[in-house]
């Protein structure tokens, strides 16, 4: 049982969507991330390193949103 170009194409275009889509969302986190830095008014790397968990938590969010926004792009997309 061989697989023919014409089988191929839709896998292909489900890859592309998936990797596009995943290369968006680590854009999208990037450049919230940069933007809360340029929001707010003190260091981040600083008040982590003093202790500040409200600070930690609020860049968790922002990774946790890209994370789960990324597996429903990939998820989406395979489908």
């Amino acid at each position: 049982m061989m697989i023919t170009l014409q089988q191929l194409g839709p896998i292909l275009l489900n890859l592309t969507y998936a990797a596009l889509g995943g290369l968006l969302m680590l854009i999208g986190g990037w450049l919230a991330y940069r933007l809360f830095l340029n929001v707010v008014g003190f260091n981040v790397r600083d008040e982590l390193k003093a202790g500040n968990i409200a600070v930690g938590l609020a860049v968790m969010g922002i990774f946790l949103a890209t994370g789960i926004g990324m597996g429903l792009v990939i998820g989406l997309s395979l489908n």
